[in-house]
């Protein structure tokens, strides 16, 4: 539990190391981090017809040196580490300008890596020199407190959203343009490196849970509070500018959370969390008996007898509800989606409803 003070919900204006510094130690479930990327620009970019580029040259993104920038980085991401429970994560994003510098850091502050992910950009600013490759990624690093702590991984709700195929670390999507870029009166972006909200749905969804609280320590024009409302987590924002705290307010403010309890209620949760239950255990509270047949994938013509020890008996062949059932489709099976039952009325239900019930009832 976190300390019933913790600012939920709220932007903190300010520098974002003091206010790391001032909250509760072990207090923050998951981190999103869009740091400066120090890009280096020391002159104005151009388009071949000299129309000027709209890139990054916020002085926020300005360091005097690399030592300058790294020592800014160290202070931000030991504060984050400091604030983060035991089981928390962070992520972090950059472009090949920074990212490779925040990564050592995170290591030699004890952080433990978990994925790199790739953010493909399917609109990618064009190379208009032509003297490089275009830049169409940037990269994010998922990391735990430490090595061997434990962490939330949404990994069904994940393979959910990419129908039911695992999701991989790299992820295809559009920069944030139209509609949901922020603009001002006149039409400007309010912010530089706003991000899309379909990469921060991808991030919260898959390492946190509703109520976690999602810290921001650079929440900029607000997507991951936008976000975290959405999908019903609580968020912390933490910013310096105080015109991208008035639109980030403006912003959140406006968002509605998604749905009701009710439809995040065990969403995507791993069976590997679940209670594990031995198929004898059906036995010893009655809800199936010795002798009593099940039919193997609703198919009545193939029907086995259940042993009082809870393995099963087909035609002279014995073995648990997984054995036999990988020997009936000549393959690897969960015994548990495999064999079905009859009820008094004749209909047939999977053993598995069966499981799912005595699990809410110890």
């Amino acid at each position: 539990m976190e300390p019933s003070d913790l600012p939920v919900n709220q932007i903190l204006q300010g520098d974002c190391i003091e206010l790391l510094n001032s909250l509760p130690a072990a207090s923050i479930d998951l981190i999103f981090a869009d740091p400066p990327y120090n890009l280096q620009l020391k002159q104005e970019l151009m388009r071949p017809d000299n129309s000027r580029v709209d890139a990054v040259t916020d002085p926020w993104d300005q360091f005097d040196s690399f030592q300058a920038y790294d020592q800014f980085s160290r202070r931000w991401l030991d504060a984050c580490r400091r604030v983060l429970k035991e089981n928390g994560a962070i992520w972090v994003i950059g472009t090949y300008h920074n990212i490779f510098r925040l990564g050592a850091i995170m290591q030699d502050l004890g952080y433990w890596f978990l994925n790199d992910v790739v953010w493909i950009k399917l609109n990618p600013m064009p190379n208009f020199r032509g003297v490089r490759f275009t830049n169409a990624h940037e990269t994010l690093i998922w990391a735990s407190k430490g090595k061997g702590a434990r962490h939330t991984f949404n990994h069904h709700a994940m393979k959910h959203l990419n129908d039911d195929l695992q999701m991989r670390s790299d992820w295809q999507l559009a920069i944030c343009t139209g509609p949901e870029r922020l603009k001002d009166e006149a039409g400007k972006k309010v912010h530089s490196t706003q991000k899309p909200e379909a990469l921060l749905y991808r991030v919260i969804l898959a390492s946190s849970s509703p109520g976690d609280v999602v810290l921001d320590p650079f929440f900029g024009s607000g997507t991951s509070g936008a976000v975290a409302k959405k999908l019903r987590r609580r968020w912390i924002g933490i910013e310096r500018d105080a015109r991208y705290v008035e639109f980030a307010r403006q912003r959140i403010a406006a968002v509605e959370p998604a749905g009701d309890e009710e439809i995040f209620k065990e969403m995507g949760r791993s069976k590997r969390s679940e209670a594990r239950l031995p198929f004898g255990r059906l036995l010893e509270n009655g809800l199936l008996e010795p002798g009593q047949a099940l039919y193997f994938r609703k198919d009545r013509s193939l029907a086995a007898r259940i042993r009082p020890d809870g393995h099963l008996l087909m035609d002279g062949v014995e073995g648990s509800i997984h054995q036999l059932g990988s020997r009936l489709q000549n393959g690897p099976g969960n015994g548990w989606e495999l064999w079905f039952y009859e009820d008094k009325a004749g209909e047939l239900h999977s053993i598995d409803e069966l499981r799912q019930a005595l699990r809410k009832a110890v």
